[in-house]
């Protein structure tokens, strides 16, 4: 099972964050971030939302509850959407609204 703290630096490391780098999108320490990756600090609510909301992943993924990175993806919105399938511009287009909405994000 994976801590909050290997989640934590499994995201930054894939994210090709430097500890400095992100404990500044985070408005922390880079030791208070280092302390949260060995587990020797737990972050915030406040701290866990901005982390899930930077690397887009859900609060089960970095609690470590389950292994998926997000609630919901391409595949469970094509499910409800009446059997029908996607075409490749809807798809595309789908990519595009979701890139929209994470740029509000950083507003």
């Amino acid at each position: 099972m994976h801590t909050i703290g290997d989640r934590i630096r499994q995201l930054r490391e894939e994210g090709h964050y430097t500890q400095i780098d992100l404990a500044g999108k985070l408005n922390i320490s880079n030791t208070t971030l280092s302390q949260y990756e060995t587990n020797q600090r737990t972050p915030s609510d406040e701290v866990k939302i901005r982390i899930c909301e930077i690397f887009n992943v859900s609060l089960d993924y970095l609690l470590g509850v389950t292994d998926k990175k997000r609630a919901y993806d391409i595949e469970t919105i094509a499910a409800h959407h009446d059997g029908d399938d996607w075409t490749e511009e809807e798809l595309e287009e789908i990519e595009r609204f979701k890139e929209f909405i994470r740029s509000k994000r950083s507003l």
